[in-house]
């Protein structure tokens, strides 16, 4: 049980607001993919806006929003991992260390993510903020009608396997994302269960409750 019900400031409106609304956009991008392109788009516009925000926000935010303050070595994380399964770990006010790595990964398939999305739409529709370096077939309008035709079918193959291979890297990122999205709240839910602490209701409120010995001045900005 927690110690006392004092509370403590911990995420920022940017760090609350960013998480849902990139919760709400992550989704709406993934499952309009096919049939919905334009809403598909802006969705993946949103995220990659927000995953930027929190990149720069990472370096220059609030305390516990920098990745100085939860990126930690992977010795740490794992015995941090080890120390919450035998309900040994010590308790971190902001990001612990496994949810730490998290956010790293999830930043890293989320890049990943938008990054393959606009060269995809680049190529597919010729639009986007890539759309002036992804060529279909950068050149080929000048080449001698008959070297053009004689290549032709190369160009198109050529076409065919690059768009195969941005639209494959691209599902997969999605899907990896997804992967680490089921991880991430499994490991909130465990996390608030081994720390009698909810760390759903945190992100909302941005406030923590302080153990016993713990003050707002040693831990607020």
């Amino acid at each position: 049980m927690k110690a006392t019900d004092d509370t403590i400031k911990v995420w920022d409106p940017i760090v609350r607001i960013g998480h849902w609304t990139l919760v709400i956009a992550f989704f709406t991008a993934y499952f309009t993919e096919d049939d919905f392109l334009s809403q598909h788009v802006w969705a993946g516009y949103v995220v990659g806006a927000v995953v930027a925000i929190r990149l720069i926000w990472g370096l220059v935010g609030s305390k516990y929003a920098r990745f100085s303050n939860f990126v930690r070595s992977p010795a740490v994380t794992l015995r941090y991992i080890a120390g919450i399964m035998t309900n040994r770990a010590e308790r971190f006010v902001g990001h612990n260390p496994a949810g730490g790595a998290m956010v790293v990964a999830l930043l890293i398939c989320i890049v990943g993510t938008v990054t393959s999305g606009l060269v995809l739409y680049a190529i597919q529709e010729d639009a986007g903020p890539l759309a002036g370096w992804v060529t279909d077939n950068p050149g080929k309008s000048n080449l001698p009608a008959l070297i053009s035709t004689a290549y032709a079918d190369d160009d198109e193959h050529a076409d065919d396997e690059r768009e195969e291979f941005w639209e494959e890297a691209h599902e997969i990122f999605a899907n990896l994302a997804l992967i680490l999205v089921a991880f991430h709240i499994a490991g909130v839910l465990f996390s608030s269960f081994v720390h009698k602490e909810n760390l759903i209701k945190a992100m909302i409120t941005g406030r923590k409750y302080l153990e016993a010995g713990e003050t707002r001045s040693s831990n607020e900005n």
